[in-house]
């Protein structure tokens, strides 16, 4: 599997010639790491800003996600199969699982074998899951062995730092992708972070990206401005101190904003 890019461009909520001009900004600023997904609607208008890029497929790496009602029996694939045709490509470099059966009414290991089945047959590169909590992974890894587990991708952000499920990750070697990094500009109106990144003469969204990406997470924040999508990329280029660090680990308060109806019992 080709290493995870840090840096990735989400596009959540971003749809039709919305979402094809943010991809193909980002492409032409330097961003390599698209992350879609089957429920966005925007597979198609992705695909069609990398197929309109000149951007080498192999120097891309595309992940997309299984959505909750393709998780039955012979859905994972055929649903996979799916999002290739919509995305225009032959494979994408990862697939996860988008959130954990509804009230696990599907075994993990069942969802879980057929899209390591997907990757066998050459679907996919790497599979993962998103929004799995410390039982989730437990039951993912008993079912497909850690090793085939790319990343777990969850809100991480300064207000919701996720210590538990991160430390239990850690433990077993599981990589972190933070989705809503800044919180949907939440974080960027703290005292904190505005201090903190005008000691720094950077943007509060910049002191926010680094650090998630100075613990090591991947992340994956989207943006429609060309302006804020170049400025994001200079945020793996800053440096936070301990002091910083520590003043934003201060921060949290378990403040969730991904948290729909069929969610888990979180952590």
């Amino acid at each position: 599997m080709k290493f995870i890019p840090p840096f990735g461009l989400g596009t959540f909520r971003l749809k039709d010639q919305v979402a094809i001009d943010s991809v193909r900004t980002g492409l032409e600023l330097g961003y390599r790491h698209i992350d879609t997904a089957q429920i966005y609607g925007n597979e198609a208008a992705v695909g069609q800003a990398i197929a309109a890029s000149n951007v080498a497929r192999d120097e891309l790496f595309v992940t997309t996600k299984i959505w909750t009602e393709n998780l039955g029996s012979g859905r994972v694939i055929a649903s996979l199969q799916e999002s290739l045709q919509r995305l225009g490509l032959e494979r994408v470099d990862l697939t996860l699982i988008h959130w954990p059966s509804p009230n696990d009414e599907i075994p993990v290991a069942q969802y879980l074998g057929e899209l390591l089945e997907a990757k066998r047959q050459g679907l996919t590169a790497a599979i993962g899951v998103s929004n799995f909590t410390i039982a989730h992974l437990r039951q993912a890894i008993e079912a497909v062995g850690v090793d085939e587990i790319a990343t777990n991708q969850v809100e991480i952000h300064p207000l919701l730092q996720n210590r538990k499920l991160v430390e239990f990750a850690r433990q077993q070697g599981i990589h972190l992708t933070a989705y809503m990094p800044l919180a949907y500009g939440k974080v960027l109106a703290e005292p904190v972070i505005q201090r903190i990144a005008a000691a720094h003469g950077v943007s509060p969204a910049q002191v926010a990206l680094a650090w998630s990406l100075q613990q090591g997470y991947a992340v994956i924040p989207s943006s429609t401005k060309r302006d804020n999508l170049a400025a994001n990329l200079v945020a793996a280029e800053l440096r936070l101190s301990t002091e910083d660090m520590a003043a934003i680990e201060a921060l949290e308060r378990g403040e969730r904003v991904a948290n729909p109806g069929f969610a888990p019992r979180w952590d």
